[in-house]
C-alpha cells in the first residue's frame, strides 16, 4: 500500500512539472554589428640562390 501511495505521488509530481519548450522565428531580421581588426604578417622566404640575383651587386636593379 505504501509503495502505489509513493507511485502515485511520484506520477502527480512527474506530471505537474512538463517541461515546455518553444522554438519560433524572430519577425524582425536578426542584426549583427561587429567591430573586427585584422592584422596579418606576410613572410617570404627566399631562396638564396634568388637572394644573389635580386640582391643590389647582381646590378639587375
Amino acid at each position: 500500500m505504501k509503495h502505489l501511495l509513493v507511485i502515485t505521488a511520484s506520477a502527480l509530481l512527474m506530471s505537474a512539472c512538463t517541461p515546455t519548450v518553444q522554438v519560433a522565428a524572430p519577425k524582425e531580421p536578426i542584426t549583427i554589428n561587429l567591430n573586427v581588426k585584422i592584422e596579418h604578417e606576410i613572410y617570404v622566404k627566399v631562396d638564396k640562390a634568388l637572394d644573389d640575383v635580386i640582391s643590389e651587386s647582381s646590378g639587375l636593379f
